[in-house]
């Protein structure tokens, strides 16, 4: 019975030492589980604060709106939404790879328990900072938006439809609303916007309405408006919407920026002297569509926006001009050039009388022969 004692005590201390030396071994046991487990806790808040660190180097700089026809995730956070759901959400848009971690160092930062719902826009690489700061501030979604210069409102309101989810017959009833084109100062002949939206990038929100589109894209016009501009329309006895609707015609024209100052010229001439403009963008507009080329047949549609049947002006813009149009709408070239033709390049070919007009047409169809004639078979 004894004999079975001396292996246990061989465990841990000598023969003869009993539970002092037992007692002695277990605290010094402890001491080393409690040194290690302290260590174990600087080096876990030292690998805490150098995450922190790197993944705050790695966050966005300042949030930026979202464009939304390149990187931008739209997310929706509904009301009451829990942090999880709103995390899932994140990472079913691509915006957070690692949710795990994204759990914990949203966590660190207090996002839980300040959550806001609402709409958000992020870019697919957006950094954890501004994710968690959005999240918590409700900061709302901003897309940044782009209308290039010459689109039509109805062409514009394609773009808002396929780009900021704005319905497209919304916005044309919007930019037809004569409430509204009046408390904006843009209502003339035509009862559009039209011409009046003017070209340029904005930033706005998600689920941005038609009617503030609308006055977002007319206010743009108003402030880009010069007020040295009106002595000059006076004195050329032009009311400012019969100067956007030539300078819309401008716009849709020129191609080549050098040759806005002569097609004006052109257009001011002719209507000095009482002739049609015979604009072909004012057909295509009459059309309602791009058209590829304009022939013969082309020209003989009825309506008032064709300047080849109806002399004068047409009854309101045919597109949106930029400052560049509208300013060469006011100061034409002094020349007496009442003519012009396009050449392949999309510069022009400037005459004075009807004779040099046609012999111009005849030097752009040597050029179109030419060109065709270098193309590669098949092309």
């Amino acid at each position: 019975m004894g004999g079975d004692a001396a292996p246990a005590t061989l465990s841990g201390c000598q023969e003869g030492d009993g539970g002092v030396r037992t007692r002695k071994w277990e605290r010094g046991t402890r001491n080393i589980h409690e040194r290690s487990g302290a260590l174990f806790r600087v080096a876990r808040s030292t690998f805490r604060v150098l995450l922190l660190a790197s993944l705050s180097a790695c966050s966005s700089p300042a949030p930026t709106p979202c464009e939304p026809a390149a990187q931008c995730r739209i997310v929706t956070i509904p009301r009451g939404a829990t942090f999880d759901a709103a995390v899932d959400s994140l990472v079913a848009h691509g915006i957070v790879t690692h949710p795990t971690t994204f759990h914990w160092y949203a966590r660190l930062h207090g996002l839980p328990g300040s959550l806001k719902s609402g709409t958000y826009g992020f870019h697919a690489d957006e950094g954890w900072s501004e994710l968690v700061d959005a999240l918590k501030r409700g900061r709302g979604a901003l897309l940044r938006w782009t209308v290039p210069e010459g689109l039509t409102l109805r062409e514009i309101a394609d773009l808002a439809q396929s780009q900021l989810g704005v319905p497209h017959d919304s916005l044309l009833a919007a930019a037809s609303n004569p409430t509204l084109l009046r408390q904006l100062g843009v209502a003339g002949l035509a009862g559009t916007a039209e011409g009046y939206l003017y070209p340029t990038t904005y930033t706005v929100r998600v689920r941005v309405g038609p009617g503030e589109l609308v006055r977002l894209m007319t206010d743009q016009f108003q402030a880009h408006w010069q007020e040295e501009w009106q002595p000059r329309l006076d004195s050329l006895r032009m009311t400012r919407h019969q100067l956007v609707t030539l300078a819309s015609i401008i716009q849709a024209e020129v191609r080549y920026a050098p040759d806005r100052e002569y097609v004006s010229a052109v257009y001011h001439n002719r209507l000095r002297k009482g002739m049609k403009l015979e604009a072909d963008p004012t057909v295509i507009y009459a059309y309602g569509r791009r058209l590829t080329r304009v022939w013969e047949k082309n020209l003989r549609i009825r309506s008032p926006y064709n300047t080849y049947l109806v002399p004068g002006l047409p009854p309101g813009p045919i597109s949106q001009p930029d400052s560049a149009s509208l300013a060469a709408a006011l100061y034409p070239a002094r020349t007496p050039f009442l003519f012009f033709v396009a050449q392949p390049d999309g510069k022009h070919i400037f005459s004075v009388t009807y004779r040099e007009h046609l012999a111009a047409i005849q030097a752009v169809h040597r050029m179109q022969r030419a060109a065709r004639a270098q193309r590669p078979p098949g092309r």
